[in-house]
C-alpha cells in the first residue's frame, strides 16, 4: 500500500491518509482481511507522528472500514457491497456538488452543465 503525502494540501495529514485506505479499499486494492502497517510502522514509513496515524486508523476504524484487534493489528472489515455502493455514491454526490460550483462560477447554464455531463458519461460509459 502507497501512501502519498502533499505539504501543498488543505487537508490535513490524518484526512489524507484516511481518504487514501478509504479508496484502497473502495477500488478492492485493499480486501477484507487484509492487514494494514502497524499504527508505528506507517508513521515510521511517512515520517509523521504516530498520533496522526493513531487518528487516521481511529476514523477508518469509526466508520467501519478498519478493525483492530488488540495484539494483532489493523485489518480491513468485512465490507457488504450495499454499504460500498452508498460511500461511492456519496463520493460522486460531492464531486457532482463541486462540480456544479465550478459551473455556476463559471456563469454556466443547467442546460449547458447537463450537456456536457451527457457528453461525458457517453463518452466514458460506452
Amino acid at each position: 500500500m502507497q501512501i502519498r503525502l502533499s505539504n501543498a494540501s488543505e487537508k490535513p495529514i490524518y484526512e489524507q491518509i484516511t481518504q487514501q485506505i478509504k479508496q484502497a479499499i473502495l477500488s478492492g486494492d485493499l480486501k477484507s482481511g487484509d492487514a494494514l502497517p502497524s499504527i508505528r510502522s506507517l508513521a515510521k514509513d511517512l515520517k509523521i507522528s504516530v498520533m496522526t496515524t493513531k487518528r487516521a486508523y481511529t476514523d477508518l476504524e469509526r466508520d467501519g472500514f478498519i478493525e483492530t484487534v488488540a495484539g494483532k493489528g489493523s485489518f480491513v472489515a468485512e465490507r457488504n457491497q450495499d454499504f460500498l455502493r452508498e460511500e461511492l455514491l456519496r463520493q460522486i454526490e460531492t464531486h457532482l456538488q463541486h462540480a456544479i460550483q465550478t459551473a455556476k462560477t463559471a456563469g454556466m447554464m443547467k442546460n449547458e452543465l447537463l450537456e456536457l455531463v451527457t457528453l461525458l458519461v457517453e463518452e466514458e460509459m460506452e
